[in-house]
């Protein structure tokens, strides 16, 4: 008699860590990045865990190497695609990082799906032309509700969702129709979520493990201690005082 399958919630992706005898060369990229320079390890407690940091610091990198191991291609999809021509790709990416990464998962999940806001357009343009006449047609609508509409459609369902600044085409209140997906996404209990991005609104998110990461490594903080937060608070005070001050420096 075959057994039930079953269905733990999320993290399903437990733990994550470097292996330093994996590693070919500690001073090529990806290694060379200052949080991989000691020994690396991330624990994943909540379903939404949530990472921030400055440009160069290495998020879209560590998210490169999560979506390998979880079975993606590091140019973003999910399981089995691979729409987008690496053969004349002049942008070094992490997916290589997963070579030296070992993961602990309960259970193994590889359905979902890798955002990159980079490749959206080349991912949403053989969706469409795989879809035929019937299929999702993303790339009717303008960047931002073809973002939406891509989330909607792709991100309802069991699986580890990896978003790398989902952000870059919604406005401020289409963020907001983001955070409601997530919140449907956290309730149906079956969806795991690890993203980078610079959006305070984002950032936001009740419940979720926020976490920065710096040449030191992952610690968490609090969206009131990350950058992104205190510059956005002193330019609401006083907006055209923060701009000029902020040129003279």
């Amino acid at each position: 008699m075959r057994r039930p399958q079953t269905r733990l919630p999320a993290p399903f992706l437990r733990r994550i860590w470097l292996d330093r005898d994996a590693v070919p060369d500690a001073d090529a990229y990806p290694w060379c990045l200052p949080f991989l320079r000691e020994a690396f390890e991330l624990s994943f407690d909540k379903p939404i865990t949530i990472i921030v940091g400055e440009n160069g610091t290495g998020k879209s990198t560590l998210l490169e190497g999560i979506a390998v191991l979880a079975g993606y291609d590091e140019a973003g999809g999910g399981k089995g695609y691979r729409p987008v021509d690496h053969s004349l790709a002049r942008e070094a990416m992490g997916g290589r990082l997963s070579s030296a990464l070992k993961a602990s998962w309960l259970p193994k999940v590889t359905d979902g799906w890798f955002f990159r806001a980079e490749s959206f357009f080349s991912v949403a343009r053989y969706l469409d032309a795989v879809g035929g006449a019937d299929g999702p047609d993303f790339l009717s609508h303008s960047h931002g509700e073809g973002f939406l509409r891509f989330f909607e459609e792709r991100c309802q369902r069991r699986g580890i969702f990896i978003f790398d600044e989902p952000e870059s085409a919604l406005s401020p209140a289409r963020q907001i129709e983001f955070l409601k997906l997530l919140r449907r996404m956290d309730r149906l209990g079956q969806c795991q979520v690890i993203m980078a991005t610079h959006a305070p609104i984002l950032m936001a998110y009740p419940g979720a493990r926020l976490l920065g990461l710096t040449k030191y490594g992952l610690d968490p903080v609090t969206i009131e201690q990350t950058q992104h937060f205190r510059l956005i608070r002193e330019f609401c005070l006083d907006p055209a005082t923060f701009v000029e001050t902020m040129m003279e420096e």
